[in-house]
């Protein structure tokens, strides 16, 4: 049987973004793996499942944020992919500062 190679399209750049996250309300610490400015992926034993609204509080540096989500998929085990919700203009900026230094250090 051939192999199928499937082509991943993405509207933006996403990055390898190690940082500590928590599900507000679930008390789990987890930390993120990847992050665009649409979204992030969520490493966690115990994700939750597709479509659940979550608040996700990310720590990166000296920086902490609280961004508003959705569940799109999850890997039992492993993890989930969130989309970000209408993010505030703090919200929002404080995404940018974190993937303008990611997209510089991918340079």
């Amino acid at each position: 049987m051939d192999e199928i190679t499937y082509a991943v399209r993405r509207t933006t750049p996403r990055f390898t973004f190690i940082a500590e996250a928590e599900v507000v309300g679930v008390g789990d610490l987890s930390r993120v793996s990847e992050l665009s400015a649409r979204g992030c992926y969520i490493d966690t034993l115990n994700p939750l499942p597709k479509g659940s609204d979550v608040r996700l509080r990310i720590r990166y540096g000296c920086s902490a944020c609280e961004f508003p989500g959705k569940v799109i998929y999850m890997h039992a085990g492993f993890g989930m992919g969130v989309v970000f919700g209408e993010l505030t203009a703090e919200q929002g900026s404080t995404l940018d500062v974190w993937l303008d230094e990611l997209a510089r250090k991918s340079e």
